[in-house]
């Protein structure tokens, strides 16, 4: 088993690991299921079947984080006379694009004001244009802060980079290190034999790096060269050499931010953290 470059190999995270890929097959075999049952009942071939997930892996670094291990998530779809059985497509998705692509295949038209796109082109195994990017965001995934406070970062993942804009550097990434309201300490992390092990013995010079990696606060701008470290590890933003990829980038996220109508477009609202929150209050 591969262990990511942004978790320690020890035998706690190694067990941890084996217990989600135990999910994972678990999950497919209930998908097996399924599929079986719409089989059995003369329903399969004309059924839409899409298969994804709301976030990448509950690890340290992973879930709540627009790094790859929390926004990189499988999307199947079985669809008789569309997609063709056993196709890959390389192209950038987002689970926002789910809405458009069953409207239209539904024969309906996509609402006005739906930032995603149909599918239906990529499936068909067409070409679509600006696949080659997809734009990234979070705000508050948890009261896990003083004050309620969220932890806006935005986006652009391409082939060749991943660039963040964290639009509050002073707060930390993970949630606060004392419980506040809900989960406990760096409580946008979930539990378990990981997080645990990260926390115990933080002051481990083995382990204090994958400590500060998951739970330091971080710069205002970060960006990782995928050719060189796709664990995206190693953060270039300000290097000289990448200067000019780090202004188009950056030039690119705030086009996206206008068009779209984002809040964030002005760096100064802070809405979000207003919203009321209605998770349980931890014990």
């Amino acid at each position: 088993m591969e262990v990511p470059r942004s978790l320690p190999d020890a035998p706690e995270v190694r067990g941890d690991l084996l217990d989600y890929y135990f999910e994972v097959q678990r999950f497919d075999r209930d998908l097996g299921r399924l599929v079986e049952a719409l089989d059995r009942a003369g329903e399969l071939d004309r059924t839409i079947v899409i298969v994804t997930s709301d976030n990448g892996m509950p690890f340290p670094r992973a879930k709540a984080n627009v790094y790859d291990g929390g926004v990189r998530v499988p999307l199947i779809v079985r669809w008789k006379g569309v997609a063709g059985a056993g196709a890959v497509v390389e192209g950038f998705a987002s689970l926002t694009d789910l809405a458009p692509t069953i409207l239209e295949g539904a024969g309906l038209k996509p609402a006005e004001g739906m930032t995603g796109r149909s599918l239906l082109p990529l499936l068909r195994g067409q070409g679509q244009r600006g696949r080659d990017r997809v734009f990234l965001e979070r705000e508050r995934h948890a009261d896990v802060r003083q004050g309620h406070l969220s932890y806006p970062v935005r986006a652009i993942r391409t082939r060749e980079f991943l660039y963040v804009r964290n639009y509050r550097p002073g707060r930390w990434p993970a949630g606060d290190p004392e419980l506040v309201f809900a989960v406990g300490p760096f409580g946008d992390i979930d539990g378990g034999p990981t997080k645990a092990l990260l926390l115990d013995r933080r002051a481990d010079p083995a382990i204090a790096p994958f400590f500060s990696l998951a739970t330091a606060k971080r710069p205002a701008e970060e960006l990782y060269d995928l050719r060189k470290d796709p664990a995206q590890i190693d953060n270039v933003a300000g290097r000289a050499e990448y200067r000019d990829d780090q202004r188009r980038l950056r030039a690119e996220l705030d086009a996206w931010l206008r068009q779209t109508g984002d809040p964030r477009a002005d760096v100064d609202d802070d809405r979000w953290d207003r919203f009321p929150y209605y998770g349980e209050r931890a014990k």
